[in-house]
């Protein structure tokens, strides 16, 4: 009765200790009102060399396992808490705030500009202060929207994107997303406009938004208003760049075959005649810039019509004479 008795109570003992041994730790996460969350991790902390496995290190010396106690980062400033060892000597400092704070990329919704981001990992990648910019400059949470007005006056990203701490602001293009645009012409066919190769000559203010709004409600100018200095004909002058009448700069040309079965399909070279003469010479006078059913004869053309009104015979070759000029017989 006494051994039971006996091999009862060590039994008790080895569980008791087994299971102090085995006490579960877990990481922990807390929230903050400005800085997102922030995970405390015992796993990583009790591998480290100067921990070596002792709860005593940290617990009750600077957290009570009982008591609830939050710190301000002044305090860990000043060696408390998390400050005792992350005084960049025996631990990373408390300045590389996100090596702890949970930090993320921001997309802020532009009306005017479309979506703009805003990316931590490059910036931490720059600068690893977090105090460069909070709460200096945008508390560590939502922010208000910042005009560009305000940023060239130093307000917000302005304050180092000034054109020598970092970009300058007008360099907008780091920042707002630009595209190629096509738009769709009913008369000249597709009309592509590059933002990279107009960005590699001029700046967006150059055009924006004294020329055109930055989004997609603009108003369809005519070539005869352009002509004038509106729109594309701004800087499009023959001066600060090629001019409106240089359509085939940004028109779309083709080579055209027209089927003519008596004598042989008449090939018609735009990149040929365009190296001699404008668009408007041709265009929209004597030919409609879309396809058309209409057939002009030879007979007409002897008159004057179509190819006739050039193919004279002075402004150039005749349509009576050197037929195989056109026509592949």
């Amino acid at each position: 009765m006494k051994c039971r008795f006996v091999f009862l109570m060590v039994m008790i003992a080895l569980f008791c200790a087994s299971d102090a041994m085995s006490v579960a730790i877990r990481d922990v996460t807390f929230k903050t009102r400005d800085a997102g969350k922030v995970v405390f991790s015992h796993t990583a902390h009790s591998q480290q060399k100067a921990m070596t496995g002792d709860c005593k290190v940290c617990h009750d010396r600077l957290f009570s396992i009982k008591k609830s106690v939050r710190f301000s980062m002044a305090d860990m400033a000043k060696g408390k808490s998390c400050g005792a060892c992350h005084d960049g000597t025996q631990a990373f400092p408390l300045t590389e705030c996100a090596a702890c704070h949970q930090t993320k990329e921001v997309t802020y919704r532009v009306k005017a500009t479309g979506p703009t981001r805003f990316s931590h990992k490059q910036h931490i990648a720059a600068s690893p202060d977090c105090r460069a910019c909070h709460p200096k400059l945008f508390a560590a949470g939502r922010n208000k929207q910042t005009s560009m007005a305000q940023m060239e006056k130093g307000v917000s990203c302005g304050a180092c994107h000034n054109g020598k701490q970092a970009s300058a602001l007008n360099n907008c293009s780091t920042c707002h997303p630009t595209k190629e645009i096509t738009y769709r012409v009913k008369a000249t066919g597709p009309t592509v406009f590059s933002h990279n190769s107009h960005l590699a000559v001029s700046g967006c203010g150059s055009c924006h938004p004294k020329l055109y709004a930055p989004t997609r409600n603009n108003k369809r100018i005519s070539m005869a208003a352009m002509a004038k200095g509106a729109s594309c004909g701004a800087c499009h002058n023959g001066k600060q760049a090629f001019s409106v009448k240089e359509c085939a700069k940004c028109h779309p040309t083709r080579e055209l075959v027209f089927e003519e079965k008596s004598v042989g399909n008449v090939q018609f070279s735009h990149k040929s005649h365009a190296d001699m003469f404008g668009c408007a010479n041709c265009h929209p006078a004597r030919y409609a810039t879309t396809r058309t059913t209409l057939k002009v004869s030879m007979q007409e053309m002897e008159q004057g019509k179509s190819c006739g009104a050039c193919h004279d015979g002075k402004s150039a070759f005749g349509v009576q004479k050197k037929c195989d000029a056109c026509h592949k017989m």
